[in-house]
């Protein structure tokens, strides 16, 4: 899609100046003159969004200062500032799903509910954000995060390799393993099926097949990877990275598998709905990709849906110029916009947009996307990894239980076992 050019950027100035008609005079300049700093991830949503950052300082008059890592350094970086205290990041991204309970918990979020609620400009309808990831980012009564999109796992797969192998669409999670298989005697150099092996990330792919197949992660205050259903996921994904995954499939998360599937050396691959904008690049699987939710185990179809969220640091000293960046980045306007590029909204009115529409028609690929995250808004769950403080920690575990069979080192009864008695250990720490 083309750059929106400076009309657009005119329309989008006038629309959240503040003019129209409001209960107060919001007034976009209130804060001009400040810095801001701003710790990304360099994900998507975040390439989408900071290549319109010169306008939020035309809109705004504050300067926005951005430190960009990939995701596990990104962490490293966060929690070193956040442990000391320190003042230097106002404005970081965070996943609620993941570190929301451990943060607020620990003090480290801003409560954004009054800045919600009282100091938007009248155009900002935050009413019109998924109440389901508002309530998600909600901890003690207090808003720690404004959600910034809807996303979850998918199956993107090639159309054109599945039917010169006679391969039907898959409908359950043992089509998908049968699918790989033919790919694999169909289509030499094509990987059959790639999706997360690094052992920090596998919780966020793997928890679709546990719930798929009717696991989860607690039973009766205990960890349960070890239950029939824990095993048969940890199994089936530990079996099916082994036997049709990429080389270094320990080592791949979206970054790897986006590129490979880019390129077209991938016959599937399982990872995030936000990555289509990135799949998409260069137009090359515009035209031999479909997408759909991680097909049914015996529990139907359970996905996982999360989205990442903006919070402002408690230890900020500028938190209501912080609050500016935080509400241009999560505005009706720019979530459209960002939206148009295959980052999903967590507005369901941008879904109805005449100008989100026609983008869809353009390509069915987009069609197919668009169900998909209608399945994964309807009948998804938050639940990646375990639900309690330690769930980053937990996810560890998690890790290493699926690599331990994904690298063919332990047999799943042991490595299920040994992740147990570890996350048993956290879930007592409450």
């Amino acid at each position: 899609m083309p750059r929106l050019l400076s009309v657009r950027t005119a329309a989008i100035s006038v629309l959240l100046s503040g003019v129209a008609t409001s209960a107060f005079a919001f007034d976009w300049k209130a804060h001009e003159g400040k810095t801001v700093s701003f710790l990304s991830n360099n994900n998507p949503w975040s390439q989408a969004v900071l290549s319109y950052k010169d306008e939020f300082t035309e809109l705004t008059g504050i300067t926005l200062k951005v430190d960009t890592y990939q995701e596990q350094q990104m962490r490293q970086r966060l929690m070193t500032v956040l442990n000391s205290a320190s003042d230097e990041v106002d404005v970081f991204m965070t996943l609620a799903s993941r570190e929301g309970q451990q943060f607020a918990a620990a003090g480290w979020y801003a409560d954004l509910s009054d800045y919600a609620k009282s100091a938007v400009a009248p155009e900002y309808d935050f009413a019109g954000i998924s109440p389901a990831l508002v309530k998600a980012a909600t901890f003690g009564g207090k808003l720690t995060s404004v959600p910034l999109n809807l996303e979850g796992p998918l199956l993107y797969y090639r159309t054109d390799i599945f039917e010169k192998c006679g391969i039907a669409k898959p409908a359950s999670l043992d089509d998908v393993r049968a699918a790989a298989e033919k790919v694999k005697a169909c289509e030499s150099g094509v990987t059959p099926f790639a999706s997360r092996g690094l052992k920090p990330a596998i919780a966020y792919t793997f928890s679709n097949v546990l719930h798929n197949v009717g696991g989860t992660y607690i039973v009766d205050g205990k960890s349960a990877l070890c239950s029939p259903e824990g095993k048969k996921a940890i199994s089936f994904y530990g079996d099916l990275m082994r036997e049709y995954g990429p080389p270094g499939a320990a080592n791949y998360s979206f970054y790897q598998i986006s590129a490979l599937y880019r390129s077209g050396r991938a016959a599937m691959a399982f990872e995030s709905s936000n990555e289509l904008r990135t799949i998409m690049e260069g137009g090359e699987r515009l035209a031999d990709t479909d997408v759909i939710p991680l097909p049914a185990g015996e529990a139907g179809t359970v996905p996982t849906a999360i989205g990442w969220g903006l919070a402002i640091s408690n230890h900020s000293a500028k938190k209501d110029a912080a609050w500016y960046f935080v509400q241009w980045a999560s505005s009706p306007e720019i979530q459209k916009r960002l939206a148009l590029q295959g980052v999903a909204a967590p507005r369901p009115s941008v879904a109805s947009d005449a100008e989100y529409k026609a983008w869809i028609a353009e390509a069915p690929v987009r069609a197919s996307w668009q169900a998909a995250l209608n399945v994964l808004a309807s009948e998804g769950s938050s639940e990646v990894g375990y639900p309690i403080v330690a769930n980053p920690e937990s996810r560890d575990y998690i890790g290493q239980a699926v690599q331990d069979v994904l690298l063919g080192q332990k047999p799943v009864e042991e490595a299920c076992a040994a992740a147990d008695a570890a996350l048993d250990g956290l879930i007592a720490r409450k």
